[in-house]
């Protein structure tokens, strides 16, 4: 992840968005830890 976000810092990246299941919980952690913040609530239609 590291060498993903200073790739793209230095290709001129304002932003590194990621989405991930509710359920994910350990994942969330992992993200929060390298400073990603929540940001949306999405929504999903099954049909």
């Amino acid at each position: 992840m590291a060498r993903a976000i200073t790739r793209a810092r230095s290709r001129g990246c304002a932003l590194v968005q990621l989405t991930s299941n509710k359920q994910r919980q350990d994942a969330h952690r992992f993200y929060a830890a390298l400073g990603f913040a929540r940001s949306h609530e999405g929504f999903k239609l099954t049909l």
